[in-house]
């Protein structure tokens, strides 16, 4: 017997929560319901292991071919509170057999480890979900610590879900008795329990998390052997118990990717790639100069353990003695980065506009997280965008560069350093925190796509003196690009003057000149106002009136919402900048081509600030600065109602 349950077409991007095309089968004693689409959140307390537990059940689905969109949600404290609201921890996945953009705005199926990770996701979900709960935890007190007078499982305010109590704390040790462990440390493995038994539940391969179990523990095989053997146990007890009568298949996606060699890579990983792929087409080495800080952290950890491609890491013992290392290595012949939140670009702003003075390639990675001050450290925003434009004292342009999604950081970081090496020029990397800690497939590069980043250092004089002395100028440029030499210390005859104080005009001596001054500032500019950057590609199938236009990791919800009202029937255009300081050539001549221009930020409007004064037009901004991603569905009613009025 067969059963079809359908939704609108304008939902197979992923976002909606209805399942497409279901299938049902008898294998066995139970059934294979075939969908195509699937949205799990892990929760519980931050030290249960969700992050780890989504982490793996994704890096098996990616093994298994589906497209897929990862949302990590974690609290800012290294151990928040246990059982309490702000110390709950999430990771949500979404996978299918299709192309998908987004991690999916509300969960099919929840596993609470408690009642505060209960509590404070429910909410998110559709009526019909599926909630797996772990009962051990639902205790009197714990229920009361989140404000529960009754229990949920058993009030019926949990009747429009389909409710799966599960003891999973008392099964793991009882699975794990044969073990000489104490409870305390047979518990922990509780999220194994709930891994196996989701990776049964949708048919996940093992063989990988059993691997990196045995890698992981590889000094303390008795916890692997513990943690294998409640994964196994959670996958039996799937297959095993009455409460789990149907599971669920979701197809590889075969059509959804291009021909190639993937895999699952997270924001700052690619990133990390990108910067090493960079140097070694550059031929230059790698040197990071860096401070720890939430969430741009894992480029540090990532890309010091790559000292065998020429990487350099030096983790200062602030963000300013990070910059100020990573700008002496520019000065000395590398590929330098600094990374940092906007925190730390505030304290390192005085040496980017060293950076810009002194016209050195300085890569300024900033992973963008929600503000002012300490803020939400481990929440996502966009709200740096003014601060790279303009957060420097004088003129002192900076082009900026903006990822759109995960992989897309790799190519990100490969179109900022060929910025910074042609154009001898400090760039601003703009990732952020949804970027950074979100995963996707990746189809790996051929090295033959990479771009040819090679750089001629300066290798003699290259003027002459009215007397007839041939002599090193500094500052004498590029007639093209208007970049200056890059003369490495030590090279005979290119002795030189550095510093922040400003440079006469080619030989780079001090000059307090104002017809200098002026000279050199508005020449700093126009070497940014003419770097070379693609046009803006406009997707516009039905030749719509109104154009949204976004940047940065905005691009899959806006993605996602374009194509739920195009099927719905309404004409919309669509363009994302990537390039954010210039902004591409034929940009005022795409506004001015559409009635209206609707731009969603995450933040107050920053980037239609920008658009307003450069091209004066009237922009309509949606706005949203909640630490978290836009929700598809909520960015295509507002894009509706923009449309309409």
């Amino acid at each position: 017997m067969t059963s079809q349950v359908s939704s609108p077409a304008e939902q197979a991007d992923g976002t909606d929560e209805t399942v497409v095309g279901a299938q049902r089968k008898p294998v066995g004693t139970k059934d294979v319901r075939r969908l195509d689409r699937v949205i799990i959140r892990f929760a519980g307390d931050s030290g249960d292991g969700m992050q780890l537990t989504g982490d793996r059940f994704t890096s098996e689905t990616a093994s298994f071919g589906n497209d897929l969109s990862t949302l990590p949600n974690f609290p800012a404290e290294i151990r928040a509170p246990a059982g309490t609201l702000p110390g709950v921890s999430s990771f949500q996945l979404h996978f299918a057999d299709h192309d998908i953009l987004t991690p999916g705005d509300a969960p099919n199926v929840l596993v609470a480890m408690n009642p505060a990770a209960l509590k404070a996701n429910v909410g998110d979900l559709p009526r019909g979900a599926e909630i797996i709960v772990n009962t051990d935890e639902f205790t009197r007190r714990a229920m009361q610590k989140v404000g529960y007078d009754t229990s949920p499982l058993e009030d019926g305010s949990l009747d429009g879900y389909h409710l799966h109590p599960v003891p999973l704390t008392t099964l793991t040790v009882e699975a794990l008795k044969e073990f000489d462990l104490s409870r305390k440390e047979a518990e922990r493995s509780k999220n194994m329990f709930a891994l196996g038994l989701l990776s049964w539940m949708y048919h996940r391969p093992t063989e990988g998390t059993e691997k990196f179990l045995k890698a992981k523990f590889a000094k303390k095989p008795d916890i692997a052997a513990a943690n294998i053997a409640a994964y196994r146990a959670g996958w039996n007890f799937g297959e095993t118990t009455e409460d789990f009568a149907v599971s669920y298949e979701v197809a590889p996606a075969a059509t959804a990717f291009p021909p190639g060699v993937y895999r699952n890579i997270s924001g700052n990983l690619a990133l990390s790639y990108g910067l090493i792929a960079a140097s070694r087409q550059a031929d230059l080495p790698l040197f990071l100069g860096s401070y720890p800080i939430t969430p741009a952290s894992d480029i540090l950890h990532e890309l010091s353990r790559h000292k065998n491609f020429g990487v350099r890491t030096f983790q200062a013992e602030d963000e300013i003695a990070g910059i100020g290392a990573a700008l002496g290595a520019a000065f000395g012949g590398s590929l330098a980065v600094t990374t940092t939140s906007g925190p730390g670009v505030a304290l390192k702003s005085e040496t980017i506009g060293l950076a810009v003075s002194l016209e050195l390639p300085l890569l300024v990675v900033d992973i963008q997280r929600g503000g002012p001050s300490t803020g939400l450290p481990t929440k996502t925003e966009q709200a740096d965008l003014l601060q790279a434009m303009y957060g420097r004292n004088g003129e002192a342009p900076v082009p900026v560069v903006a990822p759109r999604t995960p992989a897309d950081c790799f190519g990100a970081a490969l179109e900022a350093a060929r910025i910074a090496l042609t154009y001898r020029t400090p760039v601003f990397l703009l990732s952020d925190g949804y970027l950074a800690n979100g995963s996707e497939p990746w189809r790996v590069p051929d090295p033959d796509e990479l771009p040819d980043l090679a750089v001629r250092f300066a290798q003699g004089t290259n003027h002459t003196l009215d007397d007839g002395t041939e002599v090193f100028w500094p500052y004498k440029r590029d007639p093209q690009t208007l970049a200056r030499p890059w003369a490495v210390p030590g090279t005979p005859g290119l002795e030189h003057r550095i510093g922040g104080i400003e440079k006469q005009d080619g030989s780079g001596n001090i000059s307090y000149d104002p017809a200098n001054h002026d000279f050199m500032v508005r020449t700093r500019q126009a070497k940014i106002d003419g770097i070379d950057v693609p046009d803006l590609a406009v997707d516009d199938p039905d030749g719509a009136r109104t154009l949204v236009l976004g940047w940065g990791s905005t691009y899959g919800p806006i993605t996602a919402a374009v194509r739920r009202l195009r099927t719905a029937g309404v004409p919309v255009a669509q363009a994302h900048l990537r390039h954010l300081n210039p902004f591409p050539a034929n940009l005022g001549e795409v506004l001015k081509r559409y009635d209206k221009v609707v731009v969603p930020e995450m933040n107050l409007g920053q980037l239609a600030t920008l658009i307003r004064a450069k091209y004066l037009v009237d922009v309509g901004s949606y706005n949203q600065v909640n630490g978290m991603p836009f929700k598809a569905e909520q960015l295509a009613a507002a894009l509706k109602e923009a449309i309409d009025d």
